[in-house]
C-alpha cells in the first residue's frame, strides 16, 4: 500500500520550482507564519514540498544506463497437420533409412526454424531450408530441458557454433553443443 508522501509526490511535481536566490524554508508553526506571511509566498505544506525537490538542498546524483541487448528465441516445431485429409492417397512406403552426416561446426541463426528435444539427448533443429541437424549437447545438459525452445544472445558472426555459444534454457539451464550432424534420407 502506498505511503501518504507517495501519493502526494506527483503533485508536488506540478507546482513551480523555487528560484536560486529564494532561501530554504524552515518549518515553523502554522499561526506564526500565516500571520507574517507576505501576500505572494506559498503557503506552508508547498513551501515543504519545495524545499524537498529543491536540488541545492542536498547531494543528488543522477545515473543513466543504457544496455543494449537481443535474445533470439527458438520455438519448438509445431506439429504437423494435415489440412485435408482426402489431398493425399496412400501410397507404397519407399525403403529408406535415416543416416547422420559430417558437417561445419557452425549454423546460421537465422535459418533455424524450431526445434525438439528427443530421447537421447541431442536437439532437433529444424532450418528453413527443410534440412535436419541433429545437435549434440554437453555430457552435463539434458535435453528434456529444451522441451519449450531455447534462448540464445547472437554473436558477431551470426552463428551458433559447438563449445563456443550457450543455449539457455526458459528455467534458466545453460548448454553449450559438443557436435552438429545432418540427418538425412537414403534409399536402401
Amino acid at each position: 500500500m502506498p505511503t501518504f508522501g507517495a501519493l502526494l509526490a506527483p503533485l508536488a511535481l506540478l507546482l513551480p520550482a523555487p528560484s536560486a536566490d529564494e532561501a530554504p524554508a524552515v518549518a515553523i508553526p502554522m499561526s506564526a507564519e500565516l500571520a507574517a506571511k507576505p501576500a505572494d509566498e506559498p503557503a506552508l505544506p508547498v513551501r515543504i514540498w519545495l524545499t524537498t525537490l529543491n536540488p541545492e538542498s542536498g547531494k543528488v546524483q543522477f545515473q543513466v544506463r543504457i544496455e543494449r541487448r537481443l535474445i533470439i528465441r527458438v520455438s519448438p516445431r509445431r506439429p504437423v497437420t494435415r489440412e485435408n485429409l482426402n489431398a493425399e492417397t496412400p501410397r507404397a512406403p519407399r525403403q529408406t533409412r535415416v543416416v547422420e552426416k559430417k558437417m561445419g561446426k557452425c549454423v546460421k541463426m537465422q535459418d533455424i526454424a524450431g526445434v525438439q528435444s528427443t530421447r537421447d539427448n541431442r536437439l532437433m533443429l529444424y532450418m528453413q531450408d527443410q534440412r535436419i541437424i541433429a545437435a549434440n549437447l554437453e555430457k552435463a545438459c539434458s535435453a528434456r530441458d529444451f522441451y519449450s525452445g531455447f534462448y540464445i544472445e547472437p554473436s558477431k558472426d551470426g552463428n551458433l557454433c559447438i563449445q563456443r555459444d550457450k543455449l539457455q534454457t526458459r528455467t534458466g539451464v545453460k548448454c553449450k553443443l559438443s557436435e552438429l550432424r545432418q540427418v538425412v534420407r537414403e534409399p536402401i
